[in-house]
C-alpha cells in the first residue's frame, strides 16, 4: 500500500494512529470509513424514523434512510509496526455528547464538507480548532452537487491558510487513501505526531 511521502517506518512514529472522520450529516463519513478499511467496518446505523421529523435536518440530504448513532470504525495495517484507526463520528448535535470520547487521543482529523450542506460541517471545524486538532476539509463531490474549487470551500469556511482543503469521491478506496496521506502529512508537517498519537483501545 502506498502511502506516498509519509514513512511510517520511521523510528519516531507509534505504533498506533487514531484518526477521526467528522463532518456533517449526510457528508459521507461512513462511506469513506468502509471504502479505505481493510476489515469489515463496524457501524451503528439506524434507520430514521417518524420520531426525527422535526430533529434531523434533511434539507439537501432527503434520499438518507439511516444515521450514525455511536461511530463508525475501520481499520488499515500500513506495516507489522503501524496501524491506523479510523473513527468515524456521528454528524448530527444529538449525538456530540459521544465526540469528546472519540477525539481522546486521536493523531487528527478529517472533516468532511458536502458542497450541499456545506454550513453543516461548521461545527467540526469550530470543535477541531478549539481543541487545537490537526485536521483537513476533504469536500467529497456528490454527483448532484455543484462543485467548487479548494480555495472558494477554504473562503467559505475562514480557514487558516495552513489547513489543507481537497476534494474527494468517498466512495473510492484510492480517493480515501490520498485523504489519509494528506492528513498525516499535515500532521507530521506540524511536528504534532508523538504529541497527539496514542495507542488507541
Amino acid at each position: 500500500m502506498d502511502y506516498g511521502h509519509f514513512d511510517p517506518s520511521a523510528d519516531d512514529l507509534p505504533t498506533a494512529l487514531k484518526i477521526l472522520v467528522a463532518g456533517g450529516f449526510g457528508a459521507g463519513k461512513t462511506t469513506l470509513v468502509g471504502a479505505v478499511s481493510e476489515i469489515r467496518p463496524l457501524r451503528t446505523e439506524e434507520y430514521l424514523t417518524d420520531e426525527s421529523v422535526g430533529v434531523d435536518d434533511l434539507s439537501g440530504v432527503e434520499a438518507k434512510s439511516t444515521t450514525t448513532v455511536a461511530m463508525d470504525f475501520g481499520r488499515i495495517t500500513i506495516n507489522d509496526k503501524l496501524v491506523v484507526y479510523l473513527f468515524g463520528t456521528p454528524g448530527q448535535d444529538r449525538f456530540w455528547f459521544v465526540w469528546d470520547e472519540l477525539a481522546l487521543g486521536a493523531l487528527g482529523a478529517v472533516v468532511l464538507a458536502d458542497t450541499r450542506r456545506l454550513a453543516a460541517c461548521f461545527p467540526s471545524v469550530d470543535y477541531f480548532e478549539r481543541r487545537d486538532t490537526p485536521f483537513i476539509v476533504a469536500v467529497n463531490c456528490f454527483d448532484d452537487a455543484r462543485q467548487y474549487q479548494p480555495e472558494e470551500v477554504r473562503q467559505a469556511l475562514d480557514l487558516d491558510p495552513d489547513v489543507p482543503v481537497l476534494l474527494c469521491d468517498a466512495r473510492r478506496r484510492e480517493s480515501g487513501k490520498e485523504v489519509l496521506i494528506a492528513l498525516m502529512e499535515h500532521v507530521m508537517r506540524g511536528g504534532r505526531a508523538r504529541e497527539l498519537a496514542a495507542p488507541a483501545h
